[in-house]
C-alpha cells in the first residue's frame, strides 16, 4: 500500500528540523571524524575510520530521503469546516461496549514513529473513522475479528499556517 503524502504542520516542521540537524551538525561532525581517522594512516584496520564512514553513508541516505519526502508532502492545516467530524489531524476518543476507551490523533505516516498517541491516516482505524461524527459507530476488521467502537469526542489542534 502506498504511503499517503499528507502531514500536519508540526510534523513537517519536525522533519525539516531533523534534516537541518543532520546536515548542519551530524554530517559536519562525522566528516571531521572521518578526516581525523584518515589522517592516522592505514584505513584498512582503522575502526574509527570504518565506523564513521558507515555513519556518514547512513546520514547521507537519510538526508536524501528527507529532501525527497519533504518535496512530496502536502501540509494539512485545521479548517473550521472540519469541526464535528473526523478528518486528518483530529484527536479522536472512542469507546467500545465494554467501556474500554482509547484516544488517538490521525496523522501522516511520517509522523507515527516514537509516538504511541497517534495513528497513520493509512491505518484501518483511521480509515474507518474518517467522516464520522460524535456518537457514530466505527467498525474495524482486524486479524482478531470485527470490533465496534463509538466516537465519544473529536478535537482539533488549531495551528496557524505561519506558526513554527
Amino acid at each position: 500500500m502506498a504511503r499517503t503524502n499528507l502531514i500536519t504542520r508540526n510534523g513537517y516542521y519536525k522533519l525539516q528540523h531533523e534534516l537541518d540537524h543532520l546536515w548542519r551538525v551530524e554530517r559536519r561532525e562525522t566528516t571531521e571524524k572521518v578526516t581525523w581517522a584518515a589522517s592516522l594512516g592505514d584505513r584498512s584496520e582503522n575502526a574509527d575510520y570504518k565506523y564513521n564512514k558507515q555513519k556518514l553513508r547512513q546520514i547521507d541516505r537519510r538526508i536524501r530521503f528527507l529532501r525527497k519526502r519533504l518535496e512530496a508532502l502536502k501540509i494539512v492545516d485545521y479548517a473550521p469546516s472540519q469541526e464535528g467530524k473526523v478528518f486528518f489531524g483530529a484527536t479522536v476518543t472512542i469507546e467500545n461496549d465494554d467501556g474500554v476507551e482509547k484516544q488517538f490523533t490521525i496523522v501522516g505516516p511520517d509522523e507515527i514513529y516514537d509516538d504511541k498517541t497517534v495513528i497513520s491516516i493509512d491505518a484501518p482505524m483511521a480509515r474507518a473513522a474518517i467522516g464520522k461524527q460524535l456518537d457514530d459507530e466505527v467498525r474495524v476488521t482486524t486479524p482478531t475479528g470485527s470490533h465496534e467502537w463509538f466516537i465519544t469526542a473529536i478535537h482539533y489542534q488549531r495551528t496557524k499556517p505561519d506558526a513554527c
